[in-house]
Formats: C-alpha cells, sequence, structure tokens
C-alpha cells in the first residue's frame, strides 16, 4: 500500500465489548474468564501454557461441535471477581501482580510451575475472591 493522499474512513471498534473467533471443541459460560489460546482462538479459563486471560465471557457460547472459528464470542475486559485458589492463594501483598487461570472461574497466586497461564493483574481481594483486571495487551507485556 502506499501513504494517503486524501481522507480516509477508517474502521474502528466502539465500545468496551469485543468480539472474536471461538476454538474448537469448547464451550464457553456467560461470566467466566475467556482466555486466548496459542492458535489466537479464544478459549474458556483452563489449566494451560501460552494462553492469556483477555476478559469475561458475555454470553455463553457452545462450540463443542465445530471447528476453530466457526462461532464468535462477546467478551468484555476490564475488571472482575474471581474465586481464589484455596491451595495457592492470593493475598493482599499481591495486588499489582500477575495471578494465573486455574479454570473459568478460579485463579492463582502462582504459575503452578509453569503449567498456568496469566490471567491479568490483581486490584484486589476480598472475602469472596481476587478482582483481576483483564488486558490482554497489559498482560503479555509482563
Amino acid at each position: 500500500m502506499v501513504a494517503l493522499s486524501a481522507e480516509r474512513n477508517t474502521a474502528r471498534r466502539m465500545g468496551d465489548t469485543l468480539n472474536d473467533a471461538l476454538a474448537a471443541s469448547v464451550k464457553v459460560w456467560k461470566g467466566g474468564i475467556v482466555m486466548r489460546n496459542s492458535a489466537g482462538y479464544l478459549t474458556k479459563g483452563a489449566i494451560a501454557t501460552g494462553a492469556f486471560g483477555v476478559g469475561r465471557a458475555e454470553a455463553t457460547v457452545d462450540n463443542s461441535a465445530g471447528v476453530a472459528g466457526a462461532l464468535t464470542i462477546d467478551y468484555r475486559p476490564g475488571t472482575f471477581r474471581f474465586a481464589n485458589f484455596a491451595t495457592d492463594l492470593i493475598t493482599q501483598a499481591d495486588v499489582g501482580k500477575l495471578c494465573y487461570i486455574v479454570d473459568d472461574q478460579t485463579v492463582a497466586k502462582t504459575d503452578g510451575t509453569a503449567t498456568r497461564s496469566r490471567a491479568g493483574i490483581v486490584e484486589g481481594v476480598d472475602t469472596s475472591g481476587v478482582w483481576v483486571r483483564f488486558d490482554e495487551a497489559v498482560t503479555r507485556g509482563m
């Protein structure tokens, strides 16, 4: 392509809900952790390597019988509260640090000896769980 020589109507994504292709053979539940796998598709939060938390699922989408990219899912980056993994607890001292995905509703303090992927940044801890900020670009860069 060559540089512009006139105005351009550049497309943009509006709002705070995003949409992208879902991985094969997966069902994502509304309200659950969504992560991007190493192939670039979205999937439910689970113990895996090479993935990154991207946000919360805005709807339940069942692609359990489909190929990768057959369906898409709406997800929302931001800060959400998820369960604190009892055997690898996140504490107040971990605010501002990375936490890691255990499943689609649970996060842990450590990467489980390199078996868990990054969820996001701990923004708070209370008796109901862990507040996690999901921002894929920031989490990838840490």
